[in-house]
């Protein structure tokens, strides 16, 4: 095998932990691919890590233990609030503003990599939390939720609205929407979840968090535990949401349908 050259194991060993947010890869692995030792594969990584840190790319992680190894985690706190202020800049235009003072953001909830920095800055704010998938509800907030799946090397379960005959035998629930006030329903299949897991919902929108709610207790009747809620976005009006505790990327202060003007800003944690 031709050997090598450090820069090129360097380069391929970034590429491959960063295209596989929290998947760890044993040195072994990296040793096997390279005809390398693992002690020269180990200074790589310090290279990677350094590199990836000093620019705020993210962090690559070691994990001990005879199944440990190295993971890559996507984490770029430095930029989050300037990308979240350039996505609130674009939703202020007044042209976006539909009829009943709906916001139009189907643009910005279908573009690649908006959605992809929105489910990651999710994720990581309950990487921690440990959750075993992420559960949404169909149709706008699955990009979002599929992204933080993604970021957190877990699979997305999306609960439907009607069940279909291709998902199996489902458990469905009704439960009351935050915005109107309905009561409608949502189905999941049985063999989706195992009891005792843990959940991350992801959705794209809340108001009163009807929707946030109804998969809560969808998880309920599975027996698993919620870890966290993240959206999008989240209106300001009602202060009091359905779910207690959840985490929004922006705020939604107010829709001025005369006037034509939006005030949404990024969540004071961001």
């Amino acid at each position: 095998m031709e050997k090598v050259k450090r820069n090129e194991r360097v380069s391929a060993i970034v590429e491959m932990l960063s295209d596989n947010p929290n998947k760890i890869f044993t040195l072994s692995y990296f040793s096997d691919l390279f005809g390398s030792a693992k002690s020269t594969i180990s200074e790589d990584v310090a290279i990677a890590q350094d590199s990836i840190e000093k620019y705020s790319l993210g962090k690559i992680e070691t994990v001990p233990g005879a199944a440990g190894g190295v993971k890559y985690i996507p984490y770029k706190k430095n930029d989050c609030k300037k990308f979240v202020e350039e996505i609130c800049s674009t939703l202020r235009d007044g042209d976006r503003i539909l009829p009943g003072g709906f916001l139009y953001m189907l643009d910005v909830l279908s573009h690649p990599a908006t959605v992809s920095k929105m489910g990651e800055m999710l994720a990581m704010e309950f990487y921690k939390a440990n959750p075993d998938f992420v559960m949404t509800i169909e149709t706008k907030g699955i990009p979002v939720a599929l992204m933080a799946a993604k970021s957190l090397n877990i699979p997305l379960l999306i609960a439907r609205r009607d069940a279909k005959i291709s998902d199996g035998s489902a458990v469905s629930i009704n439960y009351v929407t935050g915005t109107t006030g309905r009561i409608q329903t949502m189905s999941l299949p049985k063999r989706a979840v195992s009891n005792g897991q843990r959940a991350l919902i992801i959705d794209d929108f809340m108001k009163g968090g009807g929707s946030a709610k109804g998969l809560a207790d969808m998880m309920k009747e599975f027996a698993i535990s919620v870890v966290g809620v993240g959206v999008v976005m989240a209106t300001k009006h009602p202060e009091v949401k359905r779910v207690k505790e959840y985490k929004s990327l922006m705020e939604l202060v107010n829709v001025d349908e005369i006037n034509r003007a939006v005030d949404v800003r990024p969540s004071e944690w961001v």
